[in-house]
């Protein structure tokens, strides 16, 4: 799967959602999918994410952080291990 390629439907199939109503598949598309999204071009500094595969889990557990937290946005002290590794091998901005 591309990054490109990840809907709301396989976001609410991750959190566990089970019948999601069209509120909650909104929020995960316009809201958690590009946050996390733009995290990782953030963090890592790349531009094109379809060629990486190991990111689709990545913006998944980045989305579940936020619905579990209720934020827009992902805490670097507390980030995922499995996130920070998998990012830190795609970084390309390191200063």
């Amino acid at each position: 799967m591309k990054v490109s390629e990840i809907t709301d439907q396989n976001v609410a199939d991750y959190l566990r959602i089970d019948e999601p109503d069209e509120d909650t598949l909104r929020m995960i598309r316009e809201e958690l999918i590009p946050a996390a999204i733009a995290y990782v071009k953030s963090y890592t500094g790349l531009e094109e994410l379809d060629e990486y595969e190991d990111i689709c889990p990545v913006i998944k557990v980045l989305c579940q952080d936020m619905y579990d937290n209720r934020s827009l946005y992902v805490e670097k002290a507390n980030l995922n291990h499995m996130v920070s590794s998998i990012l830190d091998l795609h970084s390309v901005n390191l200063v």
